[in-house]
C-alpha cells in the first residue's frame, strides 16, 4: 500500500485557458484515489473556490482553499516595462477561516493595487496578511526556483530568508515536483539541500493542469487557444513535459520514494487546513427600519398601506388572505429585510424619474405589489407567489429589475452611497467553450481548413441551446460517420470534446449587483471592472451561498426609449404621460400589431415573431404575454394550435374538467410554469410549493425526483377521484412542457413593456421614432430599418444641420431632425460645444463664425468639422461642400488667431476683427471649386453616417428587390440553419482569404434597404461568382443560412447564435438603361498634363488607398504629343474615387470605360 498523499497544487478550469480540470470530475478523481483532502490553487484568482468547497464537501473530501499568487519582483506599485513584465509564483493555502479571509484580501489587493499584466502581491502585502496561511515555494516560476536556475544561490537563500520572516518556518514548505524536466531536477536537488540547511520541510506536488495523462495534447490545444497560436507554430508557448496530470498516490510514491517525507508532509498540511464556511448566515445591510419596530412589522405595515392605496382604500377578502399568506412565509424565512432593501431603491428610482420594471417571479408577489416594487396585480393575472418564494424549498428570493439603460449607473451610485462603495460590487460571469465553439477553436489550432471545420459544425445543432458534441454524435448519423471514417475529423472531435464546456473568458455580469452589510472583501475576493468598480470573483450561483444580497439591475434600452419618447411628447404637445395610465384596450395598438407593424416594439421585432403576431392578431396584454412565452425553441411548435384554437378552427379538448380554468386563457396550450404548478395542485393534490419542486425536477430532467413526484402525483390524483389512466395522460402531457414552459410573471411583465412601446408608436409615432433613432445611433442596421419605417409612415427625416441639430435626434415641426451624434468622427464634446454656442449667440452665420464661437466653448479639431461639412450640416450657411472644405483651414486659422488676440488683449481697433471679416467676406478665391456630384454626396454620407441621407442607390430597384428576395437584413436572422434564401442589395465590402490548402474564400457585406448581411463564399462557389463580387454592384444572391456560435461571458447564456448567408450564386441586376451596375473591371483612364506632374505623389497615395479590380492607364500630355502608360495599379472605380482624382488634377481628367 502506498503512503497517503494529498494534491496541494491544482489548477481548475478557473485558471482560464490554462487549467483544464473541471471541478466535479476533479473531486471524483480524488475520491476514487481515496484522498482525504484536495486543494484548489488557481493562478491569481479565486473564481472557483466556493464551487470547489461545496462539491468537495458533498463528496466527503476536505476542501483546502488556496491560490497560486503572483509576486512582484519588488513593489506591487512599481510597473516598469523593463523590470516588471515577469512575476514569481507562490502557492498559498488557507489553514482557517482567518487565513481564508487573508487570502481574499491578498487576491483582491493584487488586482486593485498590483495589476500589471497579472494581479500581483508583494512581500510587504504578504507580511501584512500572512496569518494562518501556509506557503509553498511553487513551480519553476517561483522566486526561489528561479534564482536557483539562474545560478544565483545566494539570492535564492536570501529570498527564502524573506519568506521565512514572512510566514515562519512552520508555515513555509519547499515544493518538489517530478515532471521529467532537467531544470526541475536541478531545482529539486538544490531545494533538498536548502531543506537540510534551513530545517524547512519538503512537500511533493504535481502542479495539476489536466485530469488524465491522455489529456496532455488537448491541454496543449487549450494553451494555443489562449495565445491565439497554432500547434505547428515553433515559437508558441507550450508545457515542456506531459506530466501535469492528476497522478495517483501510488504514482506519486514511486516518483518521490527518495524523499518519502515530502509525501507525508502533504497529509500534514491537509490536517492543518480546516475551514468551515458558514452559509447559513445572510449578510444583508440595514435598510433603515424605524426604531421600535422589527423589519417584519415594518414590511407588513408598509405593504398593507401600499396595497390599500392601489385598491382605492378597500382590500377585498381574497387579497387579504393572499397578503397574510405571503407575509407569513416571508417573515418565517427571514426575508423582510430583503424586501425593504429592494423597496428602498425602487422607491428612489421612481422618485428620481428613472424608469424601472420588474421582470420574473417577483411579479407574482402581492407583497411586492403593495410595497411598490412591482406594478402588476398578481391575482388579476393569475401569477404564482411560489415561483418567487417556495416555502418547500427556501432560497433567497430574486427580484430582477429592468432599468432604463442610460440611468442604470445612477441607481448603482445610490446603492453605493447608501451602503458604502466598498459594500457594493458587480459579479463575474464566465463564457464557456460550447460545442460548436470548441470545434471551431480546435479546428483553427489544429490547422484544419475552415470549410471542413464549418462542415462539421453544421452537423451540431444549436437548438435546443446547450447541445453537446456527444448528444450530436448520438442524434446525427452524418456526424458519427464523419468521426468514424476520417482520422482528421476524429482528432478534431476528440480534442473538442475534451475541452468542451471549459471556461474560456471572464466578464462582468450584465445585470448582477452585489450588496453586503460589511466590506465585500470580508467575504469575497474582488477585482476591478472596466470602470474601476468592484467585481466579485465568484459565479452568480455562488453569491447566494455566502449569504450576500444579489440583485439584477439590467439596463433595458426599451425603457430609455419609452422615457425619452414621453419627454418628446411633453416638449411637443405639453402633455404629461404616465405609462401606468395607458389604457390597455387601445384598438389602434392591436390593429397596428395585427398588421405586422412591430419594428421598434419590445419583444415583437423580427420576421418570425412578426408573422406569429399577424396570425394571432392579439387583442389583449394576456395574448401578448402568451406569444412572448411561446415564441422560443420548443414551444413555438404549438403556436399554430394556439392560433387555430383562438379562432375556432380547432376544438379545445381538456383531459379533465379541472384543467379548463387553468388552460382556458391559453386555448388549451400549456404556456406557463404557473400552469404546471396549478395542474399539479388541482389534479395531484400538491401544495404550490411541492408543485414547484416537481416543475424544477422536470425542467432539469432530474429523473429520481421526477419518479418520486410522479408516484405522489398519481396517488394524489386518485384521492381527487381522477382515474390512473387520465392522471397518467395528464402527467405525460405536462412533463415535456415543464422543461420549456415560460415563467408567466416574466411573460406578463414583458407584455406590458411591449404594449407600452406599441402604444407610444401607434399614438405618438414621431416622438417615438425620434427616441428610437436616438437610442440606436451606434447600430447602423437598426437605424436604416427605422428610417425606412419613417419613410413608409411619411415621417420626414431632416438632414444634419449645425443651426438645428443636437447630439441626438429631435422632433422638429412633426418631422425628425438628424442627430449629429450619429455621424462618425464627431465627438459628443464638439457637438455639445456647438449647441452651447448656438444657444448663446444664435444661429451661425458662416463657417468662420462657427469656428470662432465653437472654439470658445470646446476644443475643436479639423477632422470633426470636415465630417459635418461632408454630410451637409452647413447647408444653411453655405451649400457648396467642396468650397467649405477648402475654406476650413483659413476659417480655423482665423478663429484661432482671434482667440489668441482676445486672450492677450491684442484685438483690433474696432470691436470686430477686420482680418476675420475680410476672410469671411472674400469667398471669391473658393468660387472656382464645383460641389461634389450627387453620387459622391451619397457615398460620403454613407461612409460617415452608415446611412444614405440624400437618396439610396437601391431606390430604383426597390420593387424588384421586394418581389425577388425571400429575406432582408432585418429578417435573415430568423432563417433556419440550412434554409435556402434569396437576398439582394448593393455590395458594400469585399474581402478574400487564402485557406491552408491554398484555396480562396470570399467574404462580402451586402446592404439592402434595411441594413447589412454577411455573406461567405466557400472556394467552390467563389470560383463561379468572383467576377460578380464587385464593390458598389447591385446583385441578387442565392444561398443558405448558416448558424454559428459566438462565445459570450455569461454562464447562463454561454454562447449566442450568429447567422450568416453562405453564398452559392450571384446575379447582377440591370439598371433601366440595360447596363450592368457597378464598376466591374472597366479601365480607369487618367489624363495628366505638365502642371499635374508635381502632384504624382498624392495621386499615387490615392491609387493605393482605393485598391480594387479596375486597371489604371495614364495619358501623359505635353505641348506636342500624348502617350499612354499602363500602370501596375488596380482600383475601385467608384464615383467617390473619380471625384477625389478630379479635385486633385482638375475636372474631366478621368474616364472609366
Amino acid at each position: 500500500m502506498s503512503a497517503p498523499f494529498v494534491h496541494l497544487h491544482t489548477h481548475t478550469e478557473f485558471s482560464l485557458l490554462d487549467g483544464a480540470c473541471r471541478i466535479k470530475p476533479l473531486i471524483k478523481k480524488a475520491a476514487e484515489c481515496d484522498m482525504s483532502a484536495l486543494a484548489i490553487t488557481d493562478h491569481g484568482v479565486m473564481y472557483g473556490n466556493i464551487t470547489f468547497y461545496s462539491e468537495a464537501k458533498a463528496a466527503g473530501i476536505k476542501p483546502i482553499l488556496g491560490c497560486e499568487v503572483y509576486v512582484a519582483p519588488e513593489s506591487r506599485s512599481r510597473k516598469d516595462p523593463q523590470k516588471d513584465k515577469e512575476q514569481y509564483h507562490l502557492v498559498l493555502l488557507a489553514q482557517s477561516e482567518k487565513g481564508y479571509k487573508n487570502l481574499i484580501k491578498l487576491v483582491s489587493i493584487a488586482f486593485s493595487e498590483g495589476f500589471y499584466y497579472k494581479p500581483r502581491v508583494d512581500k510587504e502585502l504578504l507580511a501584512e496578511y500572512s496569518s494562518d496561511l501556509i506557503a509553498l515555494t511553487a513551480c519553476l516560476g517561483g522566486e526561489v526556483p528561479s534564482m536557483i536556475l539562474r545560478g544565483n544561490n545566494k539570492q535564492a537563500e536570501a529570498a527564502l530568508g524573506e519568506y521565512i520572516d514572512i510566514f515562519g518556518k512552520d508555515n513555509l514548505y519547499l515544493e518538489l515536483q517530478e515532471n521529467g524536466m532537467a531544470e526541475q531536477k536541478i531545482v529539486n536537488q538544490a531545494l533538498i539541500q536548502l531543506s537540510g540547511q534551513t530545517g524547512l520541510k519538503l512537500v511533493a506536488t504535481n502542479d495539476i493542469h489536466y485530469l488524465e495523462e491522455k489529456d496532455a495534447d488537448a491541454h496543449d490545444v487549450l494553451l494555443c487557444i489562449q495565445t491565439g497560436s497554432t500547434l505547428d507554430d515553433p515559437k508558441r508557448y507550450r508545457f515542456p513535459a506531459k506530466e501535469f496530470y492528476f497522478k495517483t498516490p501510488e504514482q506519486m510514491a514511486r516518483l518521490f520514494e527518495h524523499v518519502p517525507q515530502a509525501l507525508a508532509n502533504t497529509v500534514e498540511i491537509a490536517e492543518r487546513c480546516n475551514i468551515e464556511l458558514d452559509f447559513s448566515q445572510s449578510k444583508l445591510p440595514d435598510p433603515g427600519v424605524p426604531a421600535g419596530v422589527t423589519a417584519d412589522q415594518h414590511m407588513i405595515s408598509e405593504a398593507r398601506e401600499g396595497l390599500r392605496r392601489r385598491m382605492g382604500g378597500q382590500i377585498s377578502d381574497d387579497y387579504i388572505k393572499q397578503f397574510d399568506y405571503e407575509c407569513g412565509i416571508i417573515n418565517q424565512c427571514g426575508f423582510a429585510t430583503y424586501m425593504l432593501i429592494v423597496r428602498d431603491f425602487t422607491d428612489f428610482a421612481r422618485q428620481s424619474g428613472i424608469y424601472v420594471g420588474v421582470r420574473g417571479s417577483a411579479a407574482g408577489s402581492l407583497v411586492c405589489y403593495g410595497l411598490g416594487i412591482t406594478d402588476v396585480d398578481p391575482l388579476e393575472y393569475g401569477l404564482a407567489f411560489e415561483r418567487f418564494l417556495n416555502p418547500e424549498r427556501i432560497e433567497m428570493p430574486d427580484v430582477d429589475l429592468d432599468i432604463q439603460d442610460d440611468r442604470r449607473d445612477e441607481l448603482i451610485a445610490y446603492v453605493s452611497d447608501k451602503y458604502g462603495p466598498d459594500h457594493v460590487g458587480q459579479i463575474a460571469t464566465f463564457g464557456s467553450l460550447k460545442a460548436r465553439a470548441a470545434v471551431r477553436d480546435c479546428g483553427r489550432v489544429l490547422g484544419i481548413d475552415l470549410p471542413e471545420v464549418d462542415r462539421i459544425c453544421k452537423m451540431i445543432p444549436t437548438i435546443p441551446v446547450g447541445v453537446t458534441i456527444e448528444q450530436a454524435m448520438q442524434e446525427n448519423p452524418e456526424l458519427k460517420a464523419a468521426y468514424d471514417g476520417d482520422t482528421v475529423v476524429k482528432r478534431l472531435i476528440d480534442t473538442a470534446q475534451t475541452l468542451e464546456g471549459l471556461n474560456r473568458n471572464v466578464g462582468v455580469h450584465a445585470a448582477g449587483v452585489l450588496i453586503s452589510a460589511d466590506p465585500l472583501t470580508d467575504h469575497v475576493p474582488v477585482q476591478q471592472g472596466g470602470k474601476g468598480e468592484y467585481v466579485a470573483q465568484m459565479a452568480k450561483k455562488d453569491i447566494a451561498k455566502v449569504g450576500l444580497l444579489k440583485m439584477d439591475f439590467l439596463g433595458l434600452a426599451n425603457l430609455t426609449i419609452l422615457a425619452d419618447a414621453i419627454k418628446n411628447v411633453k416638449r411637443t404637445h405639453g402633455t404629461d404621460l404616465d405609462v401606468f395610465d395607458f389604457p390597455l384596450d387601445d384598438q389602434k395598438v392591436f390593429d397596428m400589431l395585427s398588421q405586422g407593424d412591430t419594428n421598434g416594439v419590445f419583444q415583437l421585432e423580427g420576421d418570425g415573431m412578426r408573422r406569429n403576431v399577424v396570425e394571432l392578431k392579439p387583442n389583449s396584454v394576456r395574448e401578448l404575454a402568451a406569444i412572448v412565452a411561446l415564441y422560443r425553441p420548443g414551444p413555438m411548435a404549438y403556436i399554430p394550435k394556439f392560433v387555430r384554437s383562438k379562432f375556432g378552427q380547432e376544438p379545445i379538448r381538456y383531459l379533465h374538467p379541472d384543467l379548463e380554468p387553468i388552460l382556458e386563457e391559453t386555448y388549451g396550450v400549456i404556456c406557463y410554469q404557473e400552469q404546471v404548478l396549478r395542474i399539479a395542485r388541482a389534479i395531484g393534490g400538491f401544495t404550490m410549493g411541492e408543485a414547484d419542486v416537481l416543475r424544477k425536477a422536470m425542467s432539469s430532467k432530474n429523473r429520481q425526483t421526477m419518479d418520486e413526484k410522479k408516484e405522489e402525483f398519481l396517488k394524489g390524483a386518485k384521492a381527487n377521484g381522477v382515474s390512473q389512466k387520465i392522471a397518467t395522460q395528464i402527467y405525460e402531457q405536462v412533463e415535456p412542457f415543464a422543461g420549456y414552459a415560460f415563467n408567466k410573471a416574466h411573460a406578463v411583465c414583458y407584455a406590458f413593456v411591449a404594449y407600452r412601446t406599441a402604444y407610444m408608436k401607434a399614438n405618438y409615432p414621431v416622438e417615438y421614432y425620434t427616441a428610437l433613432l436616438s437610442a440606436n445611433m451606434d447600430d447602423k442596421e437598426k437605424l436604416a430599418t427605422y428610417i425606412e419605417d419613417c419613410r413608409k409612415r411619411d415621417i420626414k427625416l431632416l438632414g444634419p444641420e449645425v443651426n438645428a441639430s443636437g447630439v441626438e435626434f429631435e422632433v422638429e415641426n412633426e418631422s425628425i431632425r438628424f442627430g449629429l451624434g450619429a455621424i462618425k468622427g464627431c465627438g459628443r464634446g464638439i457637438i455639445e460645444g456647438m449647441v452651447a454656442a448656438r444657444q448663446e449667440g444664435g444661429p451661425f452665420r458662416d463657417l468662420f463664425d462657427f469656428c470662432e464661437r465653437v472654439q470658445q466653448k470646446t476644443q475643436i479639431n479639423r477632422s470633426a468639422i470636415e465630417c459635418l461639412i461632408k454630410v451637409g450640416a452647413f447647408a444653411s450657411v453655405h451649400p457648396n461642400r467642396a468650397q467649405l472644405l477648402e475654406m476650413l483651414p483659413d476659417a480655423m486659422s482665423a478663429a484661432a488667431s482671434k482667440l489668441r488676440d482676445q486672450k492677450t488683449g491684442q484685438g483690433g481697433l474696432f470691436e470686430d476683427d477686420p482680418l476675420t471679416d475680410d476672410c469671411r467676406l472674400d469667398l471669391s478665391k473658393y468660387s472656382h471649386l464645383g460641389d461634389f456630384s450627387s453620387e459622391e454626396i451619397v457615398a460620403i454620407e454613407k461612409e460617415l453616417t452608415g446611412l444614405y441621407l440624400s437618396g439610396h442607390p437601391l431606390d430604383k430597384m426597390r420593387k424588384r428587390l421586394e418581389s425577388e428576395c425571400s429575406a432582408t437584413a432585418s429578417s435573415y436572422r430568423d432563417l433556419e440553419d440550412g434554409q435556402e434564401c434569396t437576398i439582394g442589395g448593393i455590395i458594400a465590402d469585399v474581402r478574400y482569404r487564402i485557406t491552408r490548402r491554398n484555396d480562396k474564400m470570399g467574404f462580402i457585406r451586402l446592404e439592402d434597404l434595411t441594413g447589412t448581411i454577411p455573406v461567405t463564399f466557400f472556394p467552390q462557389a467563389l470560383k463561379a461568382c468572383e467576377a460578380q463580387l464587385v464593390k458598389d454592384r447591385i446583385v441578387l444572391i442565392k444561398g443558405k443560412a448558416t448558424h454559428r456560435e459566438r462565445i459570450v461571458a455569461d454562464e447562463e447564456e454561454g454562447s449566442q447564435v450568429e447567422v450568416e448567408i453562405r453564398g452559392e450564386s450571384v446575379t447582377p441586376l440591370r439598371l433601366e438603361n440595360g447596363k450592368t451596375n457597378g464598376n466591374g473591371t472597366r479601365t480607369v483612364h487618367i489624363r495628366i498634363n505638365a502642371i499635374a506632374l508635381d502632384k504624382l505623389d498624392t495621386l499615387k497615395a490615392l491609387l493605393e488607398a482605393n485598391s480594387g479590380l479596375s486597371p489604371v492607364c495614364f495619358w501623359i500630355f505635353d505641348d506636342s504629343s500624348r502617350r499612354k502608360v499602363v500602370t501596375p495599379f488596380k482600383v475601385e472605380a467608384s464615383t467617390r474615387f473619380v471625384g477625389e482624382v478630379e479635385r486633385l488634377l482638375g475636372k474631366d481628367v478621368v474616364r472609366v470605360a
